[in-house]
């Protein structure tokens, strides 16, 4: 199962790399692959046996994204420390518009949810 799982996982990264390659040079293929495979679990409406199986024995692994990011701020410091300013509103600006559309998104769903329960 879990072979099958990471099988289809990436099949849609090298569809969306082809994608990449022959259509939208633009967009990177992994980010195609993964609109996707969004795509293939809206329109089926359940997340697979096989696929979840894969993607929860992926989720282990997460953390090692953060280690290039974290080497690219220790290499650049004095970089960053010069540009501060302009970092830390971006940040704070990003982090109060993603606050504020998670919980007006959050308080639909529970609307959403609330609206079934009442019509069964």
């Amino acid at each position: 199962m879990l072979l099958r799982g990471l099988t289809v996982l990436v099949l849609f990264q090298l569809l969306g790399s082809a994608l990449n390659v022959l259509i939208l040079p633009v967009l990177p293929g992994p980010i195609i692959g993964l609109v996707l495979l969004f795509v293939y679990l809206l329109v089926v409406g359940k997340v697979n046996q096989p696929i979840n199986e894969a993607a929860t024995g992926l989720l282990r692994y997460l953390p090692v994204l953060l280690l290039p990011p974290v080497a690219g701020v220790l290499v650049h410091f004095n970089d960053i420390i010069v540009d501060i300013w302009p970092i830390a509103v971006a940040l704070t600006l990003s982090a109060t518009v993603s606050i504020v559309f998670a919980g007006w998104l959050m308080q639909k769903l529970i609307e959403r949810q609330q609206k079934r329960k009442e019509q069964a």
